[in-house]
């Protein structure tokens, strides 16, 4: 009987150190200062594009729209070969020109031979970007690493917003994005990107991988302000912990109904939207 009250005395303890390095584990950055204001926006993805009135995706067109309704706006970030900075989703090209290419191998002045398809718009540069949304809406910008190149590109981002005036914060589905902006620029406001991977299985990733993006399981690496999560996965349960043990802010994205958005609104939730002119 004793063995037996020592197995289970151990097993308790061993479920409780789990369960502790579990919430630890999960503990994200609190009080920052700025998400107020951040959080009175709705957010148009890629700006308020509709390629049928000639506004592609991530284009000057469909961010000086997003600005003229009052939104702010989700947009993509790359570095490029001669560290220009891309404003696009894709590293491949050839679904927003039609031309096969790899942006981050391409220069500025390359760039400009690859225009978007359904407009005479080219790719713009992240500093073109800026100068739409200077001292008016807010932007939410997405760091898109390829290979090691985390640090450089965080880099490059915030050297361009150095001397922005405007309202800002960025995230990244790459942790070592956010270990670079903990480390060397703790005053801005910082996301982590995620979405249920066990469901989704991208090639990118192992399963490990899969797990610990899934369950945030980085975050006490990383300590975001707000974790930016696909509204289909948002009941996962690392999510829902970190918002009622922690109050960590929440970002949906990508919202394409009115009424969902309503609803994640209500929740105090902020909406990356697409699809609908929100009123």
């Amino acid at each position: 009987m004793k063995s037996l009250s020592k197995a289970a005395a151990g097993l308790t303890a061993g479920a409780a150190l789990t369960v502790g390095a579990y919430l630890a584990a999960l503990t994200p950055r609190r009080n920052m200062t700025g998400w107020e204001e951040l959080q009175k926006y709705r957010y148009a993805h890629r700006g308020l594009h509709d390629l049928e009135a000639g506004r592609p995706e991530n284009s000057l067109s469909a961010f000086r729209a997003a600005v003229e309704r009052g939104f702010g706006a989700e947009l993509d970030v790359h570095l490029m070969r001669d560290s220009s900075l891309a404003v696009v989703h894709d590293s491949d090209l050839t679904r927003v020109t039609g031309k096969t290419a790899q942006v981050e191998e391409l220069t500025a002045e390359e760039l400009a031979g690859y225009p978007l398809k359904g407009s005479g718009e080219t790719i713009p540069l992240f500093e073109q970007v800026l100068e739409v949304f200077a001292g008016k809406t807010p932007l939410i910008v997405e760091l898109k690493t390829a290979g090691s190149n985390a640090a450089a590109l965080t880099a490059a981002v915030m050297e361009r917003l150095q001397s922005y005036k405007g309202l800002y914060c960025l995230e990244s589905f790459d942790p070592s994005v956010l270990m670079c902006l903990k480390k060397n620029y703790p005053s801005v406001i910082r996301g982590q990107l995620s979405e249920n991977f066990m469901r989704s299985r991208p090639a990118s990733l192992n399963l490990p991988q899969r797990a610990a993006m899934t369950y945030l399981l980085t975050t006490f690496l990383t300590a975001p302000d707000f974790i930016a999560y696909n509204w289909i996965d948002r009941r996962q349960p690392s999510l829902k912990l970190m918002k009622k043990l922690y109050g960590v802010h929440e970002v949906s994205w990508t919202v394409r109904d009115p009424q969902l958005m309503t609803a994640l609104e209500a929740e105090g939730v902020v909406p990356i939207f697409e699809g609908f002119v929100p009123v």
